[in-house]
């Protein structure tokens, strides 16, 4: 497997920070929130935490608290670029030990995380949490054009843009342009001449 580029490490730290940064609000805006009970029997696994956890420190650089000035030092070498951690495997690098730590299971066909309510397996413990939100109905990321609400922040950017007439992605072929990246994809295809979605009854093919 081939070294990343720049791009693609700055692509999945944000990306890491973002999914990190999402779970940190699901857990404050339902800190007071119990354990759902799906069957009325079993509560869910991996639910909220209840208790408020105090956070006195605070990055300058980006406003993140943390709970103790180790943990504020340690988030400090994200802003500073040092990525001291690399992968053996394909050689990405991360600024933090955890991150390397994390990514080697991508490596791996392991998934030691499992669903207790639908059996879904997960290679990270952070996934299955916030796999769990789906089965607990909590939907803390609402939309404040039309109040519909989400379990993740990265559903309701998607859907943001459902309400602007911005159309950022241009098919290179014909000009048209798209709110969605996916949609350009499913778009390019009618130039190919790629048939993807099969009728089961007829066996006409269509793009």
């Amino acid at each position: 497997m081939g070294f990343w580029s720049s791009g693609h490490l700055h692509t999945g730290l944000m990306k890491m920070k973002e999914e990190r940064q999402d779970m940190n609000e699901v857990e404050e805006k339902h800190q007071d929130q119990k354990d759902h009970d799906l069957n009325g029997e079993k509560s869910v696994s991996c639910s909220i935490k209840n208790t408020k956890i105090k956070r006195p420190f605070s990055c300058s650089q980006c406003e993140k608290t943390f709970t103790c000035n180790k943990n504020l030092k340690c988030h400090m070498v994200i802003h500073t670029g040092i990525k001291a951690f690399s992968c053996s495997q394909c050689g990405k690098s991360f600024t933090q030990k955890g991150q390397l730590h994390n990514h080697l299971v991508t490596h791996t066909s392991e998934k030691p995380f499992s669903c207790s309510q639908c059996g879904n397996t997960f290679k990270c413990k952070e996934n299955l949490k916030k796999h769990m939100l789906i089965h607990a109905g909590i939907k803390p990321f609402s939309c404040s054009q039309c109040g519909k609400t989400f379990t993740k922040k990265r559903h309701l950017k998607n859907h943001l843009v459902t309400h602007s007439s911005e159309k950022p992605f241009f098919c290179s072929q014909c000009g048209k342009s798209f709110t969605r990246k996916s949609s350009l994809r499913t778009h390019m295809l009618s130039h190919t001449g790629t048939k993807s979605l099969i009728c089961s009854q007829c066996g006409k093919s269509f793009t």
